[in-house]
């Protein structure tokens, strides 16, 4: 299987403050991957790495094979310019906690943004591909509402419509339910479950620990700013070898 997301000994500082502290991880193409872990534990951070919103200061990431952030000539690294490192950053697509839809555009028309500016897609095939992916995500009837006519959830499934447009071979959820109400969080967790049932690799940084158990092929632990533990659902949520995920997973369940 073709590895998809790979790190090695990757550190992010700010300033003094050690966020990253030598991640070690590899994410294989069609591989769902749940981190989860306590607020300020760094895993919102390996996410914006991941997709280049963060500067890593040490160690190697690589997605779908490219190096992230650098390219090698001779024997030697040079940072890649901002248009080259948007290039790389086409291969993901993150969906944030906050929905950060353009609110002076309709659904359709947050959907079709980037295809047709960014990729340069005929707004025929963009509008095309943008229904079936709002037919898909249950919201057909919405492609010409207005963010603020939506409610939380269904902005939240808009936002990951706007990001699949752009054919990502990678997802980024970055606790996609968290500024829900209660009651919106379970269809934006069916959209999802419906999506890891197609084959796309997805890392998702998420509280909800039964909706983790149920679509993820490995789980994370992180606190500190470390992997503590990592392993199958069962490993994780189960029987949990490490103190301190034992604590945090009985903490959660309460």
């Amino acid at each position: 299987m073709r590895s998809i997301v790979k790190a090695v000994n990757l550190n992010k500082y700010y300033d003094e403050y050690h966020a990253l502290r030598d991640i070690n991880i590899e994410v294989e193409q069609g591989e769902v991957m749940c981190i989860i872990g306590p607020s300020g534990s760094g895993k919102s951070t390996l996410l914006r790495c991941v997709n280049q919103l963060e500067k890593i200061d040490k160690g190697g990431l690589w997605v779908d094979g490219e190096l992230v952030g650098y390219r090698v000539v001779g024997n030697k690294l040079h940072e890649m310019n901002e248009s080259q490192i948007a290039r790389q950053r086409l291969a993901t697509g993150m969906v944030f906690q906050r929905f950060n839809l353009f609110p002076h555009m309709t659904v359709l028309q947050n959907i079709i943004e980037g295809p047709c500016q960014v990729l340069k897609r005929s707004p025929k095939e963009a509008i095309e591909d943008a229904l079936e992916l709002l037919a898909r995500v249950g919201l057909a009837d919405k492609r010409n509402a207005y963010p603020v006519e939506l409610s939380g959830g269904q902005q939240q499934r808009v936002a990951i419509a706007r990001a699949l447009a752009m054919r990502p071979k990678l997802m980024l959820f970055d606790e996609p339910t968290s500024a829900l109400d209660p009651e919106l969080v379970g269809e934006v967790l069916s959209v999802m479950r419906d999506l890891a049932t197609t084959g796309m690799t997805m890392i998702v940084v998420t509280h909800e620990l039964g909706f983790a158990r149920e679509v993820s092929n490995r789980m994370v632990f992180m606190d500190a700013g470390q992997i503590v533990e990592a392993g199958s659902p069962e490993d994780i949520l189960i029987s949990p070898q490490n103190p301190r995920t034992q604590s945090f997973i009985s903490a959660v369940r309460t």
